[in-house]
């Protein structure tokens, strides 16, 4: 045992976890665990920021392009309050993300006295957004509690958690047992019956296709081996995006499996909760459906499939390719049929101009390990489905969430987080404001993000939908913004304007070779909705 204050035995903790960066903003519940900090910054490296919903976009950026655990630390109350919405975002797309919250004076917790940033059940409320959360109550606990919180980030399915700590609590000085880090979990199987089961039928299938969502990031090799075994499209959903790389001839998005889905008798369904097929495209008793899915919870949620096989996409997928393989039959090659498939998918996103323009000259220019980061904007909507993408967590995005703001603040986490690649991001002047300020902070810590901001003047996605759904009855649509430009620069930061495709092509070559935080103007009288084409009924 040793003497430390419970600042110190958290931070001790974390550092014996292999964190080695934190986002967060000080306060003063946190001035003990700041202070704690103070003395490992040769080991962890602390960025701050303009508020506190950027610490935790940038933990979810960081966490989501990396796979490694992003952790911030805010105030309580309202310090953690303005994290909900990232928190909720890394909810949604299984991202590791540890919180660390401050608290009110241990005897002051839900009392109601009125003491500052106090609000009653803080943990039962963040519990709501997070897989676990446990309030430390003395000094000895914080390396089991950090044991744990890491234990939940690392086994079944990875959603944020949180940990949190009263002021007096992380100044307490007490003998303080620091703990070893366990750091490998066996990864979960399916039931072999089961998967020879699956095997059987996928074996059996005339027209299989698989399905691979925000579950199967890690598990592209050997979906890639069945694939090909099979001869069976792989059909990415927008978080599943670079499990195969969009220059196998298996591969497709959403768009392009809607030409397959319709004469499919097989459908694998890996990490993905499978709700466009079932809700919107339809099934059919033509169709069997398989799933996998490390969350038994999430495996009949929408659909009773044929066999559900409950374990890690990866190793799970390593077990269906051995049964598969093992029967040594040859496929009839289906790359030309696919590859008509995505002609026509080109064909028609073609259509949306300048949208397929500024995608096409965005992946020109970024390397093919290099990291896009969407908005909730039509671009990033288009990017989903039309801008091809070589590696997984190489596009970024907010899932269901669909966060409006996220965007920014996130792609700087990304790129915190991978220093030695290229990122972008892509923002609308509506969802860039959100989090605007947040220029200083990548200036500040150098971080050498390129950001294109399309804009509009408004918020386009809801203007559209006033004008053709509400007979142009138009209301609270319109932005007045700043000359994006000027205010980059005001910050220290480069700032560059692109009216089209080439000019936006070479100001982000500029942006990339100045290695310095860089915003990009595009002003664009509208761009065309498309969320929507990948929609509707083709079966059952």
């Amino acid at each position: 045992m040793a003497k430390m204050t419970g600042g110190q035995a958290l931070v001790q903790s974390l550092k014996s976890y292999g964190v080695d960066t934190i986002f967060g903003l000080p306060g003063v519940q946190l001035d003990n665990m700041f202070d704690a900090l103070y003395d490992e910054q040769d080991s962890i490296r602390v960025l701050n920021t303009r508020h506190e919903q950027a610490t935790a976009y940038m933990a979810y950026g960081y966490a989501a392009s990396t796979g490694k655990v992003g952790v911030y630390l805010v105030v309580p109350g309202p310090g953690l309050l303005n994290t909900t919405g990232a928190l909720s975002t890394a909810y949604a797309t299984n991202a590791p993300v540890l919180a660390i919250s401050g608290q009110v004076a241990s005897n002051e917790i839900n009392q109601g006295f009125g003491s500052l940033h106090e609000i009653p059940n803080q943990l039962e409320m963040i519990s709501h957004l997070t897989k676990w959360a446990r309030y430390i109550e003395k000094p000895a606990d914080a390396p089991a509690a950090v044991r744990e919180a890491f234990k939940q980030l690392r086994t079944g399915r990875p959603r944020p958690v949180e940990i949190e700590m009263s002021p007096d609590t992380l100044g307490q000085t007490a003998d303080v047992e620091l703990l070893e880090p366990i750091t490998s979990y066996p990864a979960p199987e399916a039931d072999q019956d089961l998967v020879n089961q699956a095997a059987q039928l996928l074996a059996n299938a005339k027209q299989p296709i698989i399905f691979a969502g925000g579950g199967a990031v890690d598990a592209g090799e050997p979906i890639r081996e069945l694939a090909e075994v099979l001869q069976a499209p792989v059909i990415m959903t927008p978080n599943g995006r670079g499990v195969l790389s969009d220059k196998h001839p298996l591969a497709l998005t959403m768009l392009g499996g809607r030409h397959v889905y319709g004469d499919a008798d097989v459908v694998l369904a890996i990490g993905t909760r499978f709700d466009r097929p079932a809700t919107d495209w339809g099934i059919d008793d033509d169709m069997k459906v398989i799933r996998v899915d490390i969350d038994d919870a999430e495996i009949d949620r929408i659909v009773d499939p044929e066999i559900a096989l409950s374990g890690d996409a990866n190793r799970v997928m390593a077990q269906l390719f051995d049964q598969v393989d093992r029967k040594t039959y040859t496929r009839p090659t289906r790359v030309t049929e696919l590859k008509a498939i995505r002609e026509a998918v080109d064909d028609q996103l073609f259509e949306f101009q300048p949208s397929h323009d500024f995608a096409r000259t965005l992946r020109a220019e970024l390397p093919d390990d290099g990291i896009l980061t969407g908005e909730i904007t039509q671009l990033s909507a288009y990017a989903d489905i039309g801008f091809p993408v070589y590696a997984p967590r190489t596009l970024i995005g907010a899932g269901y969430q669909g966060t409006l703001g996220f965007g920014f603040a996130t792609a700087l986490g990304v790129q915190v987080g991978n220093p030695d690649k290229k990122v972008l991001s892509i923002n609308g002047d509506g969802g860039f404001l959100y989090t605007m300020p947040e220029i200083s902070t990548a200036v500040r810590h150098k971080i050498p993000l390129v950001a294109v901001v399309i804009n509009d003047g408004a918020f386009g996605n809801v203007k559209h939908i006033q004008q053709t759904r509400y007979e142009g009855r138009e209301i609270a649509n319109s932005l007045h913004n700043p000359d994006f430009v000027k205010l980059a620069e005001s910050f220290g930061a480069a700032g560059l304007r692109a009216t089209n495709a080439e000019e936006l092509g070479q100001a982000v070559r500029e942006g990339f070779a100045n290695n310095h935080p860089t915003i990009i103007d595009v002003p664009v009288d509208r761009l065309p909705p498309i969320r929507m084409i990948s929609r509707g009924r083709i079966r059952g």
